[in-house]
């Protein structure tokens, strides 16, 4: 083939390519394009088009991520609206602030060894908890962790929970003593991350699982706790299932245990929610289903699952970038909350904000690896690594992008200082946006534990709320304990720092000059923690 053959075809390849580049940039970011045909411009040659600086870009994004942050008034604004749809969904949303059948706190007095089971949607953990009271508080004797690869992912009906009853087995024989092989039964508690049709305390109903899990075919409508003792007494290990939770309701009980202020707790990683042990008479009848005789007479407080990951749509502003995430979504405006705080996602924004400098502000020389094109493919681990490298050079930095998505060339530090920017804005909206649901969640448990003859602690709440006041009795307190978990809210490099400091700022300016807090406290392990706390407390209840 000839040179100027092979000019001409290397031109065409050329020019190809921008063209592909500009139709993506097009998609993408239709905003960029509006009135375009009736503005003379430069040609436009794909990545080779300049639209601004990369310094005016960065400081754009900045004014769009901390102007909804800019005033706690503003904040607190937001936290009431929020709290309005809180309200409502209280009294008759099947979705969401579902009460669970856990009415009562832990007294931190209960005592025993039990066995948690916690099932999540890639591990089975097993653990024999230790329960000595809240002054020797917890200690795990065993525990045994089974990734769920493909193939147990795939095990129908009872195979599954055979899977779970050999892995409990294991544990135990591991132990060396007679547990769950004595006469008596060993009480055990389940954290169980799916979906169930709850009818007791420690029963539910099997529902379609998902997440690749076939093990509700052929037990679709069976009782849960059955089908895991069922399988247990194939190796005949005499157990018991005492109580059931999701895995918000275990952080609440695990960290209640040793630490009575807590009426709230927080799981924040892949995904996020929340529980809080809340009035019965503030919930809608019609949430709770049928329950046993009785039970309403002795649950007074309830514990919810609020699933806090679906509030705040139409009240948090959204950049450009959020509505591209939501548009492109399998369930767009879903779940409002989580698709711009967890770790699923915040990475995903700061890849869409790349794309957009890469092809209108020069970043990386205006070329992408073709993998960061992909959706999702920026994990949130590398965005916390880029936020916590404080060194001059960023090389570390430049490592990991190079070696997780093969850059044609290192990344410039210019472009790393860039990068690092967009990811503290994200990650410090996240920490904000949170702080703003949690404490509209708070305001409402102080609203719903008011009464005529509470003495509030503080005499002057913020005239804009005055449905809002804090009181303190033997439910309420003005200092509020919240058992936090999960991989963001206690890994990510500052993010409960920051999302703390929001949460002072706001109870500030909703409760002036009174001595009120809310406190974001790590529960580890709160899975199996709390489903053996859960036991304990059933246990208790039944003697």
């Amino acid at each position: 083939m000839s040179a100027p053959l092979v000019k001409i075809l290397h031109r065409l390849q050329e020019l190809f390519h921008n063209v592909v580049t500009a139709l993506e940039t097009m998609i993408l970011f239709p905003s960029l394009f509006r009135g375009f045909s009736h503005r003379r411009r430069k040609p436009f040659l794909g990545a080779h088009w300049r639209r601004r600086s990369l310094d005016d870009f960065a400081d754009e994004v900045d004014t769009l991520f901390t102007t909804p942050l800019s005033s706690t008034r503003n904040m607190a604004d937001m936290s009431e609206k929020i709290r309005a749809q809180f309200r409502h969904c209280l009294q008759s949303s099947p979705y969401c602030m579902l009460p669970s059948y856990n009415h009562a706190l832990p007294a931190g007095t209960e005592k025993g060894t039990f066995l948690a089971l916690d099932v999540g949607g890639s591990t089975f953990r097993v653990a024999l908890i230790e329960l000595n009271g809240r002054d020797d508080a917890m200690r795990i004797v065993k525990v045994a962790s089974s990734y769920i690869d493909n193939q147990v992912k795939l095990l129908e009906g009872t195979q599954f929970f055979d899977w779970m009853a050999q892995r409990i087995d294991e544990m135990l024989r591991d132990v060396g003593t007679d547990y769950g092989r004595g006469d008596a039964p060993l009480a055990m508690g389940l954290s169980w991350s799916f979906p169930i049709e709850q009818t007791s305390v420690n029963s539910g109903l099997v529902i379609h699982m998902g997440k690749g899990f076939m093990c509700s075919n052929g037990t679709l409508g069976q009782e849960l706790g059955d089908l895991i003792i069922r399988s247990c007494r194939k190796r005949s290990l005499n157990v018991s299932m005492a109580a059931l939770v999701n895995d918000s309701s275990a952080a609440l009980l695990s960290r209640a245990y040793v630490d009575p202020k807590t009426r709230m707790s927080l799981i924040l990683g892949t995904g996020t929610n929340m529980a809080i042990h809340f009035p019965v008479h503030e919930i809608g009848r019609s949430k709770f289903g049928v329950r046993p005789d009785g039970w309403f007479d002795h649950a007074k407080h309830v514990i919810i699952n609020s699933e806090l990951s679906m509030f705040g749509g139409g009240v948090l502003p959204m950049t450009r970038w959020d509505d591209i995430l939501n548009r492109t979504h399998l369930r767009p405006d879903y779940q409002p909350l989580e698709y711009m705080i967890t770790g699923r996602y915040l990475g995903e924004i700061v890849r869409l904000i790349m794309v957009e400098a890469v092809e209108t502000a020069g970043l990386f020389g205006g070329e992408l690896p073709h993998s960061l094109r992909e959706a999702y493919s920026l994990d949130t681990s590398i965005v916390a690594f880029l936020e916590e490298d404080s060194s001059t050079s960023l090389a570390a930095s430049a490592a990991l992008l190079q070696k997780e998505h093969t850059f044609p060339s290192y990344p410039p530090v210019e472009d790393l200082r860039f990068l690092r920017r967009v990811c503290q804005l994200v990650s410090r909206r996240a920490a904000a946006y949170l702080a703003t649901g949690i404490h509209s969640m708070w305001c409402l448990r102080n609203q719903a534990e008011s009464s005529p003859t509470s003495s509030p602690t503080c005499e002057s709440p913020i005239k804009e709320s005055p449905e809002v006041t804090v009181v303190e009795n033997e439910d309420a307190s003005n200092k509020l304990s919240i058992a936090c978990d999960g991989t963001v809210i206690n890994k990510y490099p500052g993010f409960r720092a920051t999302c703390q400091s929001y949460l002072d700022q706001l109870t500030e300016e909703t409760y002036p000059g009174c001595n009120a807090s809310i406190q974001l406290n790590p529960a580890p392990e709160s899975a199996i923690l709390g489903a053996a706390v859960a036991v304990a407390v059933a246990v208790a209840e039944q003697q």
